[in-house]
């Protein structure tokens, strides 16, 4: 990031086009980097870079469940943690620090509950937490593994790609770890800077045999959670760490699940599909309603939630309808997974689209620190998009 900050301020010295390092919905971020960075003093970019990019809206009670409790995000984990615990006598939980807690408190109290041979420490190797979950759920126990973060899951990525995900295969289906659900805290947090604020769903999205799911908010992180672990597959479970603490709900108390690979339709609109997942969902929720005020545009607004396997029927009936699609990731443009929204998109409804594709995500540079809020695809960015589409 220090280097693209050099290019810029070199282009704009020597008035070279800035556009050329951002594509599509970011070509003027050259320009609004600079005109930011330049007149802004210390104190201010470091309010706003703490500033939560979206307003959390809770969803509606779910009472079909049973009864709640108010619950945040990492509550609600911690709950869907100790339901299966208490459940499912084979089920153990281990990753770095976990026994006290981990990092986001998320397994606080469980150890102390269900004793130090179902919850434990492991050494701090990724690649070998990932490679011991897979003997645990080949052996047929329930193996629940932590990364404390999700930018720190590459050095398991052998094991998760070329093991997890295609153990059921190369074994013809005599031996599968289907048991493994891997728990990493994911996307930005307001100040994790280029290692603790990536979105690497994309990366995981090109392997067969896996699972990968991102909840919105505290009731969808406990029933998704608790459906990465009953499923027989191999699931890799994100969970957004900026919502941890800043998203509150009433949470069912007892074990519930949300059907995986199923998007959910969170508004109906008749204008402009928008599809995210994660935090992001929040900030098209916050669009929809500035597009409507501000525009008069119908918005209808869909969590993916499952990453893989997608709901490709449920975005694809959506643009038939609007005839327009937005798709937005805090992850990089290039190879993110709204690639591969749009590309799908695109051969199933090309005759009945209006406008282009939109992608509106993270740029092609290292996560920032102090530049978080450029860096970001935040609501105003989002809102211009929709503009550009309406006007096409």
């Amino acid at each position: 990031m220090a280097a693209a900050a050099r290019f810029l301020i070199r282009g704009a010295n020597s008035k070279l086009p800035i556009a050329v390092v951002g594509s599509g919905a970011h070509c003027s971020f050259g320009s609004t980097f600079l005109k930011l960075s330049l007149n802004c003093n210390s104190g201010i970019k470091t309010q706003r870079r703490h500033a939560a990019h979206f307003t959390f809206q809770p969803d509606p009670v779910p009472t079909q469940f049973g009864p709640t409790q108010k619950m945040n995000l990492f509550q609600s984990v911690t709950s869907a943690l100790d339901n299966t615990l208490a459940n499912d006598p084979t089920a153990v939980i281990f990753g770095e620090d976990v026994a006290f807690g981990g990092v986001f408190r998320c397994t606080v109290g469980l150890r102390d509950k269900y004793g130090k041979d179902r919850v434990f420490n492991t050494p701090l190797c990724e690649q070998g937490i990932v490679g011991f979950g897979i003997g645990v759920a080949v052996a047929g126990a329930t193996a629940i593994a932590e990364i404390q973060f999700a930018d720190y899951i590459f050095p398991a990525f052998d094991q998760i790609v070329n093991e997890a995900a295609k153990y059921r295969y190369r074994s013809g289906d005599l031996f599968d770890c289907g048991n493994l659900t891997i728990r990493a805290p994911w996307g930005c947090v307001g100040h994790g800077s280029l290692y603790h604020s990536q979105s690497p769903e994309a990366f995981f999205a090109h392997a067969p045999g896996l699972k990968v799911v991102i909840p919105r908010g505290p009731v969808q992180a406990k029933g998704l959670l608790l459906s990465c672990i009953a499923d027989k597959n191999p699931c890799i479970f994100f969970e957004p760490k900026i919502m941890y603490r800043a998203a509150v709900e009433q949470v069912p108390v007892e074990s519930y699940t949300i059907p995986l690979s199923q998007a959910e339709v969170l508004q109906e609109g008749s204008d402009v599909t928008l599809v995210a997942w994660g935090t992001q969902v929040h900030v098209l929720r916050e669009v929809a309603n500035l597009a409507q005020e501000k525009l008069g545009v119908s918005c209808e607004l869909i969590d993916l939630q499952t990453i893989l396997p997608w709901d490709v029927e449920t975005v694809c009936k959506s643009v038939v309808k609007t005839g327009r699609l937005l798709i937005s990731h805090e992850a990089p443009v290039t190879g993110g997974f709204a690639s591969e929204i749009s590309s799908s998109v695109q051969e199933e409804c090309f005759l009945n689209l209006e406008a282009p594709i939109t992608r509106v995500c993270g740029y092609d540079t290292p996560f920032p620190h102090i530049f978080e809020p450029f860096y970001i695809p935040d609501k105003w960015k989002c809102f211009e998009a929709i503009k550009k589409m309406i006007n096409y």
